[in-house]
């Protein structure tokens, strides 16, 4: 499998190959893409609006002082989205956020090197001083009665703080700021599940690239039934990526049902299929690939059939299934509004579905600057945590990214009423009218003759 690269790497190489004079080669059809050195001037555009929101989300939370610690070679995942993106080699580069009052937020970074992107977001001087004489001044200066580390949180992003780094800045600002120290689990969240308009129109792009990788994946492009594996589509598909300069934030998935097979699942679903398997007619497929454009992700899912001698369309018992779905993503969209609470639109949808006898899962999560996001998720997991601790209940942010994703199990006619999952997965963001797709929805399979 091509190795996956970061943002960094990708400007290292497109920096290498001008420096060698190669040419590159062509990258595949599909929507255009910024290069490396656009995306990081659109990139620093979006953290000024998102500094600019900053100040009210640390006041919401109680917060005076948010420290975000960056070690080299183990970055912390929220550097790149608090700070430029860039590669940071300083030992630990610290980013600190202080509540000053009247004068705002103050923005100080602590770097082992002058940085002119650095200079535009942050205090940052060209001979740079160490941490243990800045940290204490920025403490007496401010007296900070809360300072959020990340720490304590349910998801590695909001606990990326390692002990190391926690026990260096417990001694640095000693014991009573120590004592200060609190999670920034909710601001985190926050910060990372709040979208600004700008990103968009970049997200869309990338929901399109993704759109278009797979109906290339499952078209006769790529697979030529009886010859081609599951692991060559898969190995296309990362290939693909590699082309795009786009970063995949998990491996492709294809999931093969057969009418005379037995399906394996694996934890209540559907199981992926391995990748000697090879493609046959008379195949229903399903993919799952997602991929990172600019700090956001896009997660997918779609349907594909593969003709066998003699026909020329899906099975009318797939088709029907396949509404079933729409019929889903139609009612979920329906029920959802900002600020409605997510463990409510997962029960109303799933009573709904009992009612229109469509048997669904559904398991939809948070996008965003992460695949499985922060913020309220539309799934059984947090239905089921709301009854165990209503304070746990989540509500729907306006403007929030969502994978709006599910499976119905539907009996087809035509498969000797054997029983098949269509699986669907969409990027979608929410509206005062409920969820809107970034590109249209499925609703006929894609066909591989």
């Amino acid at each position: 499998m091509t190795k996956a690269v970061r943002f960094s790497e990708i400007l290292s190489a497109v920096l290498l190959v001008a420096a060698c004079g190669y040419v590159a080669a062509p990258v595949s059809e599909g929507p255009r893409l910024l290069p490396p050195s656009e995306q990081l001037e659109v990139r620093e555009g979006w953290l000024e609006t998102r500094h600019g929101l900053l100040l009210d989300m640390m006041r919401r939370h109680d917060i005076d002082m948010w420290i975000v610690v960056n070690e080299e070679f183990h970055d912390d995942p929220l550097t790149e989205l608090v700070a430029p993106p860039e590669v940071y080699v300083g030992n630990r580069d610290v980013f600190v956020f202080i509540d000053a009052g009247d004068v705002g937020l103050r923005r100080v970074a602590i770097s082992g090197y002058a940085s002119e992107h650095l200079r535009r977001f942050f205090e940052s001087p060209d001979d740079p001083r160490p941490a243990k004489e800045v940290l204490p001044e920025l403490y007496a200066d401010h007296d900070p009665q809360t300072i959020a580390l990340s720490i304590d949180g349910r998801r590695g992003v909001t606990r990326s703080l390692t002990r190391a780094s926690y026990e260096w800045l417990s001694e640095i600002l000693g014991d009573e700021a120590s004592a200060r120290f609190v999670g920034a689990a909710d601001l985190i969240e926050e910060y990372l599940d709040t979208r600004i308009p700008a990103e968009v129109e970049h997200y869309r792009t990338a929901v399109e690239l993704t759109a278009e990788l797979s109906r290339r994946a499952f078209s006769n492009e790529v697979i030529e039934p009886g010859e081609t594996t599951v692991g060559d589509v898969r190995s296309w598909i990362v290939d693909r990526y590699w082309d795009f300069g786009v970063e995949p934030w998990f491996p492709p998935d294809i999931r093969v049902q057969r009418r005379d097979a037995e399906n394996p699942t694996s934890r209540g679903f559907l199981a992926v299929a391995p990748d000697d398997t090879v493609i046959e007619r008379g195949d229903l497929l399903h993919m799952d690939i997602g991929f990172t454009y600019m700090g956001l992700n896009t997660d997918w899912q779609k349907m594909a059939y593969v003709l066998p001698e003699g026909e020329t369309d899906v099975p009318q018992g797939f088709k029907d299934a396949l509404a079933k779905a729409n019929t889903l993503q139609d009612v979920m969209s329906r029920l959802s509004r900002p600020g409605q609470p997510a463990a409510e639109v997962y029960n109303e949808t799933m009573a709904e579905m009992e009612k229109l006898g469509i048997e669904a899962m559904i398991y939809s999560h948070p996008l965003g600057n992460q695949g499985h996001g922060l913020g309220a998720s539309i799934d059984f997991r947090a239905a089921k945590r709301v009854e165990a601790d209503a304070a746990q209940a989540k509500t729907l942010r306006a403007g929030a990214y969502l994978a709006m994703e599910f499976n119905i199990a539907d009996e087809i006619p035509e498969w000797n009423d054997k029983k098949v999952w269509i699986m669907e997965e969409d990027p979608v963001h929410l509206t005062e009218e409920g969820w809107r797709f970034f590109v249209p929805r499925q609703e006929s399979f894609y066909l591989i003759h």
